[in-house]
């Protein structure tokens, strides 16, 4: 695969309730192919069952990291834009958390699936953050679950850049502007 293509997967990462999902809409209106977080589809089945939100901590990183190499895998080589809703680094970091994961599969996971060497993390907003049936974390586990992201990915070798606070269409723009300038 040549450069263009294998770097065409960006991540879009942060806390809950920071916007992800608003800017990931907004670029999938624009024409861009995006792709949802697993965690939330995990924890909406879940409850639909009737079952806890979360099974045991490892299971979920464990099931996340399954579902988001299967939704990497199942996009096309392309030299255009993918937007991930988070992604499988951010499961490699839950499993990392729940108990350390061996050096080796870090590096062979992420060797195996590499995304645009920039991230972009947007970060807690309390002006914006609510709480629904996916999402029962208050807005200080947010800036926590924030500070934990930022710090995995900078220790998996990621350039980590802020989205700033502007409207869902700014920021789109903003992820695009910064993702033009790093190709020239």
């Amino acid at each position: 695969m040549d450069d263009s293509a294998k770097n065409a997967r960006v991540v879009l990462t942060g806390g809950p309730g920071a916007g992800k999902t608003a800017v990931l809409a907004e670029l999938n209106a624009m024409g861009y192919t995006t792709v949802e977080d697993s965690a939330r589809a995990i924890i909406a089945e879940r409850l639909a069952r009737g079952a806890s939100p979360r099974p045991d901590p490892r299971l979920f990183a464990r099931e996340i990291l399954r579902r988001d190499i299967d939704k990497y895998r199942a996009q096309p080589r392309t030299s255009q834009w993918v937007f991930f809703d988070r992604g499988l680094i951010d499961a490699l970091g839950l499993l990392q958390e729940v108990g350390p994961l061996p050096a080796h599969e870090r590096r062979a996971t992420l060797a195996a699936y590499p995304f645009h060497p920039t991230v972009f993390v947007f970060p807690p907003w309390e002006a914006i953050y609510v709480n629904d049936a996916e999402r029962d974390q208050s807005f200080t586990d947010a800036t926590i679950v924030y500070d934990k992201i930022v710090r995995w990915y900078r220790a998996c070798g990621y350039i980590v850049h802020d989205v700033p606070r502007l409207s869902v269409a700014q920021r789109a723009l903003h992820i695009l502007e910064r993702l033009t300038e790093s190709a020239a």
